[in-house]
This record gives C-alpha cells, structure tokens and sequence, in this order.
C-alpha cells in the first residue's frame, strides 16, 4: 500500500486501514471516506495531496474490510513509527478511534467525544501536536456530525497554517 500526499509536508494523517479503493489504486484514502476529507479540508484551504501525507496503522487490507486486529496493527506499527521519524511532522492527524487506539500511548481511556477535536502531546514525540478527529467512514454513516467535523478541521488547519507561517519565517 502506498501512501498520498506529500512526504515533505508538516502534517502527517493516519487511518485506520486501506480499504477496497486504496487497493485498487494503490493510493490511502482515496474511496468516499477520502474525498469527503478531501472535500472538507479544500473548503478552508487544505490541500491533502500537497499539505500532508496520509497513512494508515496497517498497510494492507485486512478481510472483510474488518477493524485490524492488535496483532496485525503491531506488526506494521515500526514502519509507521519510521515514517513519522522520516517525515518529521509538525502535526499529527489521527482519524478515527483505531489510529488513537493502535498509535496512542495516553489517550485511550476517555470516549472518543471528549477528544476529538483537541491537540494533545506524547512523550515519545517531542516536539508534535497530535490531535483526533471523527473516522470520515462515521461521518458517512452518521452526517448531523459533519459540522463538528468541519470544527475540527478548522482547528487543526489554524494550526498548521500557524506552523507553516512560522516556518516561512525562518527561511
């Protein structure tokens, strides 16, 4: 599986798993989930393609486009550490409850509606702002939450354009 956007970028997404699109075209979060992040971030002047680079906690499919099970996301969990230590982001997207649940040392006890949408830090990454936000497949399934979706993103877009600003600056 490869991933998308731009290995350069400040800001670092991470999903769950590919699913039957992101197999077909080699690329993750290309199906509905994936244009409708796309859709909502181009709204407030986030290009996916250009501004991050998108991941998943594993690299393949698992059967049945079911949840990956622990063993499966421990086994692809060092390459994505890698990753995040090669891009060296400034940010990190996690979307949905399985990235928090699988790549999260802290996080894990309180229900996702009390952390979506706020930046929290990790010890073993100094120097990132993490931040969760609802699954885009959720937001499919249940759309009353796609304005707060579009909050959050608002959010995490302030920041990174924030980053990006003091960036500039330095160079």
């Amino acid at each position: 599986m490869v991933d998308r956007g731009n290995p350069k970028a400040s800001a670092f997404f991470i999903g769950e798993a590919p699913g039957a699109n992101e197999d077909l075209e080699g690329k993750a979060f290309v199906g509905r989930s994936g244009r409708l992040l796309d859709s909502l971030l181009a709204e407030i002047g986030f290009d996916t393609n250009q501004d991050a680079l998108i991941a998943n906690v594993v690299k393949c499919r698992p059967p049945d486009n079911r949840r990956p099970e622990p063993e499966e996301a421990k086994t692809c969990l060092p390459f994505l550490k890698k990753q995040i230590e090669l891009v060296n982001p400034r940010l990190i997207l996690l979307l949905g409850a399985t990235a928090l649940k699988y790549f999260t040392t802290q996080k894990k006890t309180a229900p996702m509606s009390e952390q979506v949408g706020r930046f929290f830090t990790q010890a073993d990454t100094p120097g990132i702002a993490w931040m969760v936000i609802y699954h885009p497949a959720f937001i499919l399934r249940d759309p009353r939450k796609k304005d707060l979706m579009r909050e959050h993103l608002g959010i995490f877009v302030r920041e990174w354009k924030k980053i990006k600003k003091e960036a500039e600056a330095h160079v």
